[in-house]
């Protein structure tokens, strides 16, 4: 099963699932190292999506390569001159500020859609501008720090995985299923730590 798994990947591919698992652990555990090691998978996916004709996709691993650089400095210094070492902590939208980012990127998708669908050979061009554009909001909230990013994220993975399927990307597919799973466990640990956050001193240390 393996082997014939294997046989339909690229080592590219490969590399960048391996990043990426890591990667989007460091990020369910509030580790740095999500920063770096999504730097690198982000760069590979730049040229598997090329060769797949998912132009929307590769455009987005571009622009995630500057929102993975400032996520990094901000998970350093967005607490700076709190009482929190200078490093960010975990917040919230508020319902209308959710409701909005979801408006955003409804109309983000028709918009890049029917772009991709118009001037371009793109394949799946809506489903493909979804994963994109919404990906682009989960990124900024991630680098922000606030939790509803995972929610995005969430719908983000069940998307790609049936879009990477019907593309023949197995393993990029597999690799979004078990993304999936990392979401939901960083949606409920993040909440635990916001939860946390949340209690006056006294009953932290209790």
């Amino acid at each position: 099963m393996l082997e014939t798994l294997l046989s339909f990947m690229s080592p590219i591919e490969i590399a960048a699932t391996i990043t990426g698992l890591a990667s989007v652990w460091f990020s369910t555990r509030q580790n740095i190292w999500c920063w770096p090691t999504g730097l690198v998978m982000v760069t590979l996916y730049i040229f598997i999506f090329y060769d797949a004709k998912l132009y929307s996709d590769m455009g987005l691993q571009i622009v995630y390569i500057f929102m993975q650089i400032y996520g990094w400095y901000y998970w350093l210094n967005g607490g700076r001159d709190k009482d929190d070492g200078g490093k960010a902590k975990v917040t919230r939208l508020s319902t209308a500020q959710f409701g909005a980012a979801w408006a955003v990127g409804a109309v983000g998708v028709a918009g890049l859609g029917f772009a991709m669908s118009t001037y371009t050979d793109a394949s799946l061009p809506y489903w493909d501008a979804a994963t994109t554009v919404l990906s682009l909001i989960a990124q900024w909230f991630l680098g922000k720090k606030i939790l509803e990013s995972w929610v995005f994220w969430i719908v983000v993975d069940v998307i790609a995985i049936g879009v990477y399927l019907t593309k023949g990307l197995y393993l990029t597919s597999g690799l979004y299923l078990v993304f999936l799973g990392l979401a939901i466990a960083g949606l409920l640990e993040w909440m635990k730590t916001h939860r946390e956050n949340q209690r006056p001193l006294s009953a932290q240390g209790a």
